[in-house]
């Protein structure tokens, strides 16, 4: 829910070089990571809660900013939940150029978003489980990618395409201001685990091991392939989305590239998976509390899947497929921001209103 692996970084990587890259890598972490991970950890041990963020915000500040909670989460979630259909069918298109026409691509876009859908269908634990797969098969190309470049110091035959999406809307330079924003995209979405923290099993000892331990895989994914790059003095000029395969390629042969895109592939998919069982729960949680028609509250007997939240939330986010990345990931974080801020106060409020809960959890942040 947080992360796919290193795919996603490349615009950082284009807009503001490998070292100052890595600067921002291990910054943007401690500044925006990490106390979103400290929040998650203490409250979805301490409150662990259907909706989960939501339900935070509307037992610690009261139903209208909890409803404001999950109306600025929903409607972020359309605009970020484009993003991983569009990384998709870029890495399709470096094995079938002809999925970077706009009609296939937009075709093979809600696809994506049509299975991922299903696979929720299923439940949580299905989802859990295959996420946990997938997760190897993204990190696996880039174990070898760095130890190559590594091992040979340089990246001789790398010439950065000019237009790497297959499609040329991510392909501009976007300069530091944008790689700033695609670093704290690439970072967020911690809170976004505990939607569905009446679906875990022991919550407060889950919750607080599972954010710590996230945060310390996600700083080392970013930082190990990037540090690799600066290393072997990597050209980073039009490193754009599916850059990856090139770098690959030049340093490991057809065999690694190929592994790459598989990689892009299944990190899109993964992502629109995960996220599509977070965002789920929300109107769930609505409809729970009387924000939403019944139906949306309606589990499926065998799997506990809100069918009509899923197929509702599937039906709203491909209207938005189609945006470019930039205009995306601005959205996304202003929405995803906004609702942030009220979980931090909510945070201060439970606190001082509830200081039980806060001692039920065994979570060491604060």
């Amino acid at each position: 829910m947080v992360a796919g692996g290193p795919y996603g970084l490349e615009e950082l990587i284009e807009g503001a070089g490998t070292k100052l890259a890595l600067v921002v890598l291990l910054v943007t972490p401690v500044v925006w990571s990490l106390p979103t991970a400290l929040l998650v950890g203490e409250l979805g041990a301490a409150l662990p809660e259907e909706g989960g963020f939501y339900a935070w915000v509307r037992r610690g500040l009261g139903p209208f900013w909890g409803f404001e909670e999950a109306w600025l989460s929903l409607v972020a979630s359309v605009f970020d939940m484009a993003i991983y259909p569009a990384l998709f069918t870029a890495y399709v298109a470096r094995l079938w150029p002809a999925a970077g026409e706009p009609h296939l691509r937009l075709l093979l876009a809600v696809g994506v978003v049509a299975v991922a859908a299903a696979m929720n269908l299923r439940g949580a634990r299905s989802v859990g489980s295959a996420s946990v797969v997938l997760g190897l098969t993204v990190l696996a190309p880039f174990v070898a990618l760095t130890a190559l470049l590594v091992w040979r110091g340089n990246a001789d035959g790398f010439v950065p395409p000019v237009d790497a999406s297959g499609g040329g809307e991510t392909a501009e330079h976007i300069g530091l201001v944008g790689a700033l924003l695609v670093s704290m995209w690439n970072a967020m979405g911690w809170d976004n685990a505990s939607t569905i923290a009446a679906e875990v099993e022991r919550p407060e000892r889950a919750y607080p091991r599972g954010v710590a331990l996230a945060l310390l895989l996600v700083t080392v994914t970013y930082l190990v392939p990037v540090g690799a790059m600066a290393w072997a003095h990597v050209p980073t000029e039009s490193f754009s989305t599916g850059a990856w395969v090139d770098l690959g390629r030049a340093v490991g042969g057809p065999a690694l590239a190929v592994a790459i895109v598989v990689g892009g592939m299944v990190c899109g998919y993964g992502m629109q998976s995960a996220l599509s069982l977070s965002y789920s729960r929300i109107p769930l949680a609505l409809a729970e509390d009387g924000f939403l028609p019944p139906i949306f509250g309606r589990t499926a007997a065998s799997t506990g899947a809100p069918v009509m939240a899923i197929v509702a939330c599937a039906l709203a986010w491909t209207l938005s497929l189609g945006l470019d990345f930039q205009r995306l990931v601005a959205l996304d974080i202003l929405l995803y921001g906004s609702s942030l801020a009220l979980e931090f106060v909510a945070l201060v409020a439970l606190r001082r209103r509830e200081p039980s809960s806060r001692a039920r959890c065994a979570c060491p942040a604060g």
